[in-house]
């Protein structure tokens, strides 16, 4: 797929590639780790040069969260990766700090010959990685505005933060669960240091420019046989050892972060290591917990047209990679 096939001359991105970024979206469970893979090595016969992947996953960053995350294992790599075991778990980390590392390593590929294949189970990383989405500098230390929401928090709890958002902005609250204080902090942020709010910036989304030229291509499973795999999929965690993991964290002294809110598979485990629940109910409660993941997950990239929607029912890669790779090599074919 051509930049002229995208709409635009190369010369007109915010960031020019020789190939565009193949974008390989949907839900957890959906098989977007192993579709990537095998899409990154066809692209070394279609592009010459090599495939790498780019996971865009904002939980895949951390090292030593590797099994409840379902990152892939150093050994099963056939490409190279980029975008896992970038900091410690509770590190400060954000979409602009994606956005600066993912463009970083699109160019540097580039540069190289080679065609990057982003993977995206996060959906804000994935559009702050190719769209016009604009982040203020340095947000990341020394943020007073941060530091008081967050000392609000520690003291009165998430619903009391959630609360005062709502009091000042209740569009903004409107749009975000009282439980994801990071957000809800983020929207803090955006009215005391940028003059906008939460809500307007989300209202942007459908209208937002793209910087980077991709192609987009969204893994797509019935909910039923889908949450089949889920389940079996957290069934699988416990059985490489996901219970050892989380104690290994712990040990390592970073229990508050695989116990945070988007830690799903970490801090229901904790859950149960403190007593609060069985092992039985813990599984039970993140194979919920990923169901609900999965549909927002979906609700993201519903409106997007963008999207090529790929079926991925049966769960055959091969079959779903050799799909996508035959759809840009006729794609490239029609705009030589």
């Amino acid at each position: 797929m051509t930049a002229s096939l995208l709409g635009k001359s190369e010369s007109s991105w915010g960031l020019s590639l020789a190939h565009p970024v193949v974008c390989i979206v949907g839900p957890t469970a959906s098989g977007k780790t192993d579709v990537a893979q095998l899409v990154a090595k066809g692209l070394e016969s279609l592009h010459g040069g090599c495939g790498v992947v780019v996971s865009a996953d904002s939980m895949q960053i951390y090292r030593g969260m590797d099994i409840g995350t379902g990152k892939i294992a150093p050994e099963e790599m056939v490409v190279d990766h980029f975008g896992l075991d970038i900091c410690d778990p509770g590190q400060a980390y954000s979409a602009a700090l994606f956005q600066e590392y993912a463009r970083d390593v699109f160019s540097t590929q580039d540069n190289r010959g080679n065609t990057c294949v982003l993977a995206g189970g996060t959906g804000l990383y994935v559009r702050a990685a190719i769209d016009d989405y604009r982040f203020p500098k340095g947000d990341q230390v020394g943020n007073p505005t941060r530091e008081k929401w967050q000392a609000f928090l520690d003291s009165h709890g998430a619903q009391e933060l959630w609360n005062e958002l709502h009091r000042v902005d209740p569009e903004s609250a409107a749009l975000i669960h009282a439980n994801n204080s990071k957000r809800v902090i983020r929207a803090f942020e955006m009215l005391e240091l940028e003059g906008t709010s939460y809500a307007r910036q989300h209202a942007g989304f459908a209208t937002m420019k793209q910087f980077v030229p991709a192609c987009f291509f969204s893994l797509e499973v019935d909910p039923e046989l889908l949450y089949a795999r889920i389940d079996a999929r957290v069934d699988r965690m416990f059985e490489q050892g996901l219970v050892d993991e989380v104690c290994r964290l712990i040990d390592a002294g970073f229990k508050s972060a695989v116990t945070a809110r988007d830690a799903i598979g970490y801090k229901e485990v904790v859950w149960a290591l403190d007593g609060q629940c069985s092992l039985h109910e813990a599984k039970e409660a993140i194979k919920q917990a990923s169901r609900r993941y999965s549909k927002r997950q979906r609700s993201w990239w519903r409106s997007d047209e963008r999207i090529v929607p790929v079926d991925a029912n049966d769960g055959d890669c091969e079959r779903i990679s050799m799909w996508i790779l035959n759809y840009l090599a006729h794609a490239e074919h029609r705009t030589a």
